[in-house]
């Protein structure tokens, strides 16, 4: 199984780019690890394939601990058969056709924050869900 995270639209700040490349390259000490800049929302549904499971980070979404978080990880990708792939829409959200493709949504909180700026806290927080899964002293409770 693979983690892949796809976002739409560049990643115009540097320090948010940077962060990203960060992050993304800690989680791949984990799991094989994908991340995927599409050009916009038309491109969403020809990433992913049928046998994916598609999670949106959507603020409408399901939300957790960071522990919890972790949990549900886990039990993701000891038991997923497929591909899991995480999607960062734009400024204005998800076409119907990508919510009804949908297997289930993510919230990273009940505040807004802008689409760039999730693509580097959602990194964290599943960089931050492995090094709780395998016990590591990275967060602190």
């Amino acid at each position: 199984m693979k983690v892949k995270v796809l976002f739409t639209g560049k990643t115009t700040d540097p320090w948010i780019r940077q962060g990203v490349e960060v992050y993304a390259g800690r989680i791949r000490h984990y799991v094989p690890f994908e991340l995927t800049e599409l050009r916009d929302d038309s491109q969403i549904l020809k990433s992913v394939r049928n046998s994916d499971y598609l999670v949106l980070l959507d603020e409408h979404g399901e939300t957790f601990s960071s522990l919890d978080w972790a949990r549900n990880l886990e039990q993701k990708t000891a038991h997923l058969p497929k591909d899991l792939v995480f999607v960062i829409g734009g400024p204005y959200g998800f076409p119907a056709e990508v919510r009804a493709r949908c297997d289930e949504s993510l919230s990273l909180s009940r505040m807004t924050f802008s689409h760039q700026l999730v693509r580097l806290v959602f990194l964290e927080q599943l960089y931050r869900a492995f090094t709780i899964i395998k016990g590591e002293p990275y967060h602190h409770e």
